[in-house]
């Protein structure tokens, strides 16, 4: 699933949040967000900037579920994670035993195969502790890292109704 996809089918409560932390945590990030999705749909970004905050996170929402926005909604994705949602990545690199910087960074290659068991097993941990729809989130985006994903992790996410993204 393509980021563009993921922010058609995910309840908007995730994206909401995504954009507040990075509203209060990466100002800069955020502005610059707002100003490339306007550039890109012909907009100045004070037509975007006027609005109120929940306009401006809707904006971007419904701009983000466009197949031009992919790369700059996969970026946003994987910078929410590295930085906001650093607990959910080092939870799933530790049930993994994947080397990790402590902040859930990969140090070194990431693995060409995962013990099916094992994820499953990291999987049902990540439940527990996280919104299921925030766990399906980061797992659909971690398997973007490799060029068609992981195949027992494709299956998992295919087949798995806690990890199905709800848009309500």
């Amino acid at each position: 699933m393509n980021a563009y996809e993921i922010y058609q089918n995910i309840k908007p409560s995730i994206i909401v949040d995504l954009f507040i932390w990075m509203r209060a945590e990466e100002r800069d990030l955020y502005k610059t967000t707002v100003a490339t999705l306007a550039n890109d749909r012909k907009l100045r970004p004070v037509f975007v900037q006027k609005k109120s905050i929940p306009e401006q996170i809707s904006w971007m929402h419904k701009t983000l579920k466009l197949k031009s926005s992919d790369m700059i909604g996969e970026h946003l994705f994987q910078v929410y994670f590295m930085q906001g949602q650093q607990t959910l990545l080092v939870a799933f690199c530790d049930a993994m035993g994947i080397e990790h910087d402590g902040k859930g960074s990969v140090d070194g290659a990431l693995p060409e195969t995962f013990d099916t068991d094992k994820l499953k097993a990291a999987i049902d941990t990540l439940l527990v502790d996280f919104d299921p729809q925030l766990v399906s989130l980061y797992l659909n985006i971690f398997n973007l890292q490799t060029e068609s994903g992981w195949e027992n992790l494709n299956e998992i996410l295919a087949s798995d109704e806690r990890l199905k993204f709800v848009a309500a």
